[in-house]
């Protein structure tokens, strides 16, 4: 056997950001990072992923905290590491797409207040909706890492991955990341697949997998062989089931190979030890819902990510129908269908969960639709791989012809109006970014904030009216 090229893996390490968002649905307050920040900041990783994703929305929602800070926090607690974020391309953290005025902004304060690299994907791989982000990235002097996101279906060929390679290299995108957010990809594939990828493109290639199917470490060692530059892991404490494999089992599975991350294990354990208490507490609280844990290997089958899972067993607790799950899984893939196929990424894995779940308790396919269903089938958030099935379109938008162009050039400049309907709460420049995501979230935390400031307590008064959950 020839000699293997000796070729160090890079870690990016997700606890502060997807591994919570995966098994406890964002819930981590920025307390709890704080105290171990120090020791993160000696580790070496390639990046830590911190911020974006559903973060943002979790931090003004449920933690009554403002996001920005929590940025500025992190990156004064790690002043030697690169911070990564992730980012929905033309959706922002949000869930609808927004101006390019919005977007340019919003990476403007992004990198401001502490990013280096910004994982930006579209939940389509509608490489259109990327643009914006991409220039953006690069005019700020950010490091640009387009993410595909990885789904199974006849048209997702290795031509297909190959080409996708290329394109982004010519978009001007400084890395590729393959966002396997529902852990679809086997061992063997990612070989195939990592290796079809640096056959199109020179860029480095990262890989990120969820351990839903139980798949995830064997997968990553496949992709390391195969060339594979960086791997997306998490501490132990919050790693596995939903979550990311093991920081701590990858580093030492790699030690001593031509793959040696290099990173010190005692370090990475300290860090496992600083969380286990609050995993340990999740648990006891029922954040960590056990079900989150183990492998599912019927994962393969419905191509479920973790956080889609977890928050279809939220809604159907709320709607005190939990023993529906089952059904809903077996009804994803039929919606997926007729969808034309997308991958499941926020935000297309809530509208085909929210729909199926629709589906399943209406007890009559598509007789209700949200407005983002209706979106989706409007052609606004983009071209689906496949055509979407043309009865369901017409049921959801009768008599509506859907665009074929993107999506965001029928969009006028919106930072005006947002700057003055939020002017009376406006306390930072970023203030208007939160209020443009999540207008009405924003306004409530905006009043939280305010009465704190004020040394007001809200929380008996107004949580009864919901206004201010807690």
């Amino acid at each position: 056997m020839a000699d293997i090229k000796k070729k160090p893996i890079g870690i990016t390490e997700t606890i502060l950001r997807d591994a919570h968002q995966s098994l406890i649905a964002t819930r981590m307050p920025t307390d709890v990072m704080l105290p171990i920040l120090e020791t993160m900041d000696k580790v070496g990783y390639n990046a830590i992923e911190c911020w974006g994703g559903a973060t943002f929305d979790s931090c003004l929602r449920f933690l009554k905290e403002d996001p920005w800070e929590r940025l500025r926090k992190i990156r004064k607690g790690c002043p030697n590491s690169k911070l990564q974020m992730l980012f929905r391309g033309q959706n922002i953290l949000g869930y609808n797409h927004y101006a390019d005025d919005v977007v340019e902004y919003f990476v403007q304060k992004s990198i401001a207040n502490g990013i280096d690299i910004i994982r930006i994907f579209d939940c389509l791989n509608d490489l259109r909706n990327l643009e914006t982000c991409v220039k953006a990235t690069k005019k700020e002097q950010g490091h640009a890492q387009i993410a595909l996101s990885y789904t199974l279906g006849d048209a997702y060929t290795l031509d297909y991955w190959k080409k996708m390679a290329k394109d982004i290299e010519n978009l001007g995108a400084d890395s590729i990341c393959i966002k396997d957010m529902a852990g679809l990809l086997l061992p063997q594939d990612a070989y195939d697949l990592v290796s079809a990828m640096k056959s199109g493109s020179s860029l480095p290639i990262e890989v990120h997998t969820h351990y839903t199917s139980g798949m995830g470490s064997m997968t990553y060692l496949k992709a390391i062989e195969a060339g594979a530059d960086i791997i997306d892991t998490a501490a132990s404490p919050l790693a596995l089931g939903t979550s990311q494999p093991a920081t701590e089992v990858m580093v030492r599975a790699l030690q001593g190979s031509p793959y040696d991350t290099g990173l010190d294990l005692n370090l990475l354990i300290q860090v496992a030890n600083h969380f286990q208490p609050y995993r340990e507490e999740c648990l006891k609280s029922g954040l960590l819902n056990p079900k989150v844990l183990g492998v599912n290997i019927n994962t393969l089958r419905y191509q479920v990510p973790g956080g889609m899972l977890s928050n279809m067993i939220k809604q159907l607790d709320e709607q005190g129908h939990p023993e529906k799950l089952t059904e809903v899984l077996e009804e994803v893939p039929r919606v997926r269908k007729d969808f034309g196929e997308p991958p499941l990424v926020t935000p297309s894995s809530q509208i085909v969960g929210t729909q199926a779940v629709m589906n399943v308790l209406m007890g009559e396919r598509y007789k209700v639709a949200s407005g983002q269903t209706k979106d989706l089938c409007r052609g606004m958030y983009g071209q689906t791989i496949k055509p979407m099935n043309p009865e369901v379109v017409a049921k959801i938008i009768p008599g509506e012809t859907p665009i074929t162009d993107r999506p965001a050039d029928h969009l006028e400049p919106q930072l005006p109006k947002y700057e003055k309907e939020c002017a009376r709460w406006k306390q930072q420049p970023e203030d208007v970014l939160s209020y443009a995501l999540f207008p009405q979230v924003a306004l409530d935390f905006f009043k939280y904030r305010e009465a704190q400031q004020e040394g007001v307590d809200l929380t008996k008064a107004d949580t009864a009216n919901g206004a201010y959950p807690v």
